[in-house]
């Protein structure tokens, strides 16, 4: 029964992990140009910090 709970667990942390390491990084070409295809209300207020600091004030 133990195992089978750590081998889960290990599993869907590996996913995540792997899904995570998808996203590009906060301030890149990629990022700045993947928040521009979001709507803007779905904007959180780090992203449009950041938004305003990487990709507006270069």
């Amino acid at each position: 029964m133990t195992s089978k709970v750590i081998t889960r667990f290990t599993l869907i942390a590996s996913t995540v992990f792997l899904l995570s390491a998808c996203a590009p990084e906060v301030g890149s070409d990629a990022w700045c140009k993947k928040l521009v295809a979001k709507p803007k209300g779905d904007w959180s207020t780090n992203e449009a910090a950041d938004y305003a600091k990487h990709c507006l004030l270069k």
